[in-house]
């Protein structure tokens, strides 16, 4: 079956239903041809060593040549906490995350056709949307552009303007009110921090192909089971997607904690002079990782509509031959109330419309948001001791857990 045209009707290959936001482009080649990935992203441990030293060592070195590893500057390499938990642990989590989700979502095509969501009349839809979906993953030019914004606006603007400090560092000097970078400095600005950038954006990018995938897949007249236990009509499967984020939301948590610290320790702010960031970090992971399943929240909300009309009607009828059979006198002599099948219908009949009335609108529940909103804030919790003792932050913690 040639890759151009990935997914026949009712015969689709085995690979192809393995749906991977992951498996694609010009860095997953190169990783491949390095011998620091394979075709499934095996091969983590390689890659979580080789790719955060590429980049950090030669800071370490030139830091050293230079005089700056444990210097007079105000922070030195070896003070800079921004840096070593950018590199160090939030670089290992955007890489370490692409496993978690390819292995996590490459069964969610499977799901859709398993669970015969997709009528047969509109199959075609779906096999478009999925060929889409892999030809923009597999883009080089989407890289290409990744790497062009990067510099442009990532480094000139973004890096320069709000997080490189404007004090002297173990990177570059301040004369005349101007950052003035070293070797180490060019070799952070050149190098690391936009390979930094790119791994994140990369992941922005395989996220908007996320959205758009479901966006179109909603536009199907789904086949929804109103009486599914899941209470979203068959669609539970996609709640679980958001657990294989879990790292994503991590690595921005570390990320945010590693910027504030450096403010805390170097330029006297305070934890608390965050709150608002912190609040709008968890907003805008909500909307990136969560907001996009509300695209099926109006099928959803047709499909228990009609669910609960038909299960009506289906339990007006059931009803009305209850009551008259026995409660009316319809029933034989010889027929006994105690056991008959009869009263286990009317139950099930019961338990089937509750199960219609408890359906959600929105694919997530309290529980799916609450460990999404600890997964980024636990990087963070580490920086309270700046405002309280340990024992009473244990207490803290201890007394929301219990």
């Amino acid at each position: 079956m040639a890759e151009s045209n990935p997914v026949m009707h009712e015969n689709i290959s085995e690979p192809l239903t393995d749906f991977s936001l992951v498996l694609g482009g010009p860095l997953y080649q190169i990783l491949r041809r390095s011998k620091l990935s394979d075709d499934g992203l095996h091969l983590l441990k390689r890659r979580l060593i080789v790719i955060p030293l590429l980049v950090w060592l030669p800071l370490l070195i030139l830091s050293i040549f230079e005089g700056n590893f444990w210097g007079s500057e105000q922070v030195s390499f070896i003070h800079d906490i921004e840096l070593h938990i950018r590199f160090l642990i939030a670089m290992p989590m955007l890489i370490g995350a692409e496993l978690i989700v390819h292995q996590r979502m490459r069964k969610v095509l499977s799901n859709f056709l398993d669970r015969k969501l997709i009528p047969e009349l509109d199959m075609h839809r779906f096999e478009a949307a999925i060929t889409s979906a892999f030809k923009l993953r597999n883009s080089a030019l989407s890289e290409v552009l990744m790497i062009v914004f990067v510099y442009a606006f990532g480094i000139m603007v973004v890096w320069k303007s709000y997080v490189g400090l404007n004090i002297d560092t173990w990177y570059a000097s301040i004369v005349d009110g101007k950052r003035q970078l070293n070797l180490a400095g060019y070799w952070l600005v050149l190098i690391g921090v936009p390979f930094f950038q790119f791994l994140l954006i990369r992941w922005y990018f395989r996220l908007f192909i996320w959205v758009r995938f479901l966006w179109q897949v909603s536009r199907i007249k789904l086949d929804l089971i109103p009486t599914h236990p899941d209470r979203i009509g068959g669609l539970g499967f996609l709640t679980n997607i958001i657990y294989a984020f879990s790292m994503l939301a991590m690595a921005h948590g570390c990320i945010f904690a590693a910027f504030i610290a450096n403010r805390i320790f170097y330029t006297g702010a305070k934890l608390l002079d965050f709150k608002y960031e912190i609040l709008i970090l968890l907003i805008y992971l909500f909307i990136i990782l969560v907001l996009p399943l509300f695209v099926f929240s109006a099928q959803l909300a047709a499909a228990k509509r009609e669910g609960l009309r038909e299960y009506g009607e289906l339990a007006q009828r059931y009803v009305r031959a209850f009551d008259k059979k026995w409660l009316r006198g319809g029933a034989s002599e010889n027929e006994e109330f105690l056991g008959n099948g009869d009263i286990q219908s009317l139950a099930d009949l019961g338990n089937g419309f509750q199960v219609i009335g408890e359906m959600r609108f929105l694919p997530v529940n309290k529980q799916t948001l609450m460990q999404l909103a600890s997964w980024t804030l636990l990087p963070i919790v580490p920086l309270m001791l700046t405002i309280m003792p340990f024992e009473e932050l244990l207490r803290k913690l201890f007394s929301i857990l219990a």
